[in-house]
């Protein structure tokens, strides 16, 4: 009977790129695009526009590999994470903490020679917020997404810190619009991938409270999204076409929340919330970008 010769599996730049998550990047670039044009009074600097864009990339990514690696354990339980390179021991965990190590420190030098301490320091304090807070705390506690909420709302702060060198009305009405942004958004995966976050016993807020409970507050989070958006105008920060976009899109996402409350299959209506979530920001965040034109 003739020996069979397994060869071990490679390791290839995409792996190590996986656990960047490069979706979760590029969903947190169009934020920190529109912060950045928020803050833009005259010139655009566009060499300025790109060091931001990298050393926020290399913060997130950074970011990203630490949660796949205090994540590792949970991801095997779920079945849309159980193929994910740290699961399958494609990478070791030391390699992906030194990787991760290596990005963190390339974007903090990236945006403290290029940029300024403002934007730095939110930087850091994103991704302290979601490595060593919101990433434990979420096998925990259901509040965790709150504090989630707090990390995803420091990207479009670097990008306006960036190009305003100062912190003022206008980044704290951007931290509000983007975290009330970002509760319903979460709630909405949490509804339609409740079964993979029971699986992983992750106390996440329907599996918790319920899910009327957690539609109640998706309500509440897009009233206070309406009313952080409106205020952006109120205070200068976008003009009145931004104000016309926010007050329609977010009316009809307030309508789309209502109609849960009678939806007769939660997570089909719960991927319906989330794809116009994106749409929503997405939207926003470009429309944030027309006065420089």
């Amino acid at each position: 009977m003739e020996n069979v010769i397994r060869k071990p599996l490679s390791v290839t730049v995409g792996h190590y790129v996986s656990l960047t998550k490069p979706g979760i990047i590029l969903g947190n670039l169009i934020a920190v695009v529109g912060g950045y044009c928020a803050g833009v009074e005259s010139v655009f600097n566009g060499l300025l526009f790109l060091k931001v864009i990298l050393g926020v990339s290399f913060v997130i990514a950074s970011a990203c590999v630490f949660n796949n690696y205090i994540d590792r354990f949970l991801d095997a339980k779920m079945r849309r994470t159980q193929n994910r390179v740290l699961v399958r021991k494609l990478i070791s965990a030391k390699h992906a903490l030194i990787f991760g190590s290596v990005l963190l420190l390339c974007g903090l030098y990236t945006l403290l020679s290029s940029t300024n301490l403002f934007a730095t320091i939110f930087s850091l304090v994103g991704f302290v917020v979601y490595v060593l807070f919101y990433s434990f705390l979420k096998h925990h506690q259901s509040f965790a997404t709150l504090i989630g909420s707090v990390a995803g709302a420091m990207p479009p702060i670097i990008g306006y810190t960036a190009a305003t060198n100062r912190c003022d009305l206008g980044c704290f009405l951007l931290f509000a619009f983007f975290a009330t942004w970002q509760m319903p958004h979460f709630y909405a995966i949490a509804l339609y991938r409740l079964s993979d976050y029971k699986a992983a016993k992750i106390p996440v807020l329907p599996a918790k409270k319920g899910i009327l409970a957690t539609k109640y507050q998706m309500f509440v989070f897009i009233l206070a999204f309406i009313i952080s958006g409106i205020s952006l105008t109120l205070a200068h920060v976008t003009g009145t076409f931004f104000l016309a976009m926010v007050s329609i899109l977010g009316l009809v996402w307030l309508n789309l929340s209502i109609r849960g409350f009678r939806s007769e299959n939660d997570q089909v209506w719960a991927r319906q919330m989330f794809i116009f979530s994106l749409v929503v920001i997405t939207t926003l965040s470009a429309t944030m970008c027309l006065h420089i034109f």
